[in-house]
């Protein structure tokens, strides 16, 4: 049996599994997975296997995902999205050009190519999660490992901008939702530091995308890397999964 599921922001694929089997007395029972994890501030379409479909575990989590997401300028921090710890105090400036510069990078991309795990994600190194190591302040022991993505198509959708003070409380917001533990309280001391500094006046650039993508593909480390050849820093404020394979988010079951 297969559930799609629309997971929404701040919970954990794991959250979603125990809280389908807390609605549903019948699945209880059932050992459930999920094929395509999403960070907890990412929301879309989620794939739950039930029972033997387990077993396909692997032909879904190659299904090609579809994804709308939206990064802001000027800004970066060590998760590469706002549920992370922010770099730098200063508001960096955003070239003029930012424009022709996406235009440009998307099509780059379009294709194969390597890229790097992002510190905070869960890929196993010398037996531990990468996160453990970036936590610990330990990744200078390690080197960061690397896969082969592949990205089919990938397009602007607008470029526009947001004001700090709503960023701001979207920041606030969306962190309140999430349990466990995920660094909230120094992410959120650190974010309120840097917006002390920033003149509450700033309208900082957004970009959204639409993108279309094998498995593994880290949407937030694409943000990273934009900030990064911009020079100004970039991070994720919003990565919806519309499609994985033919199960789209107008289909998914919201909970």
């Amino acid at each position: 049996m297969l559930i799609s599921i629309y997971k929404p922001i701040g919970m954990t694929p794991l959250e979603v599994i125990n809280t389908l089997k807390s609605t549903d007395k019948q699945l209880l029972d059932k050992k459930i997975t999920y094929a395509g994890r999403l960070d907890p501030l990412a929301h879309g379409v989620l794939l739950l296997l039930i029972g033997d479909e387990i077993e396909k575990k692997a032909d879904y989590l190659q299904l090609i995902k579809t994804y709308e997401f939206e990064i802001v300028l000027g800004v970066a921090t060590d998760t590469y999205d706002i549920l992370g710890y922010v770099k730098e105090l200063e508001l960096k400036e955003t070239e003029k050009n930012v424009k022709l510069f996406v235009n440009k990078f998307v099509n780059k991309l379009i294709g194969k190519y390597i890229q790097e795990y992002p510190p905070y994600s869960s890929k196993a190194v010398k037996g531990k999660p990468l996160f453990w190591w970036a936590k610990n302040n330990r990744l200078h022991e390690i080197e960061i490992p690397k896969h082969e993505i592949e990205i089919f198509n990938f397009s602007v959708l607008s470029v526009g901008d947001i004001s700090i003070k709503k960023l701001e409380e979207k920041i606030k917001n969306e962190i309140s939702l999430i349990k466990g533990d995920f660094r909230q309280e120094i992410i959120l001391k650190r974010w309120h530091e840097f917006f002390s500094k920033t003149d509450t006046s700033k309208q900082l650039t957004t970009i959204k995308f639409s993108i279309s993508c094998s498995s593994g593909t880290y949407i937030r480390s694409i943000a990273e890397q934009i900030g990064r050849e911009l020079g100004c820093g970039a991070v994720a404020i919003d990565i919806l999964r519309i499609n994985v394979g033919s199960y789209s988010l107008t289909d998914a079951i919201k909970l």
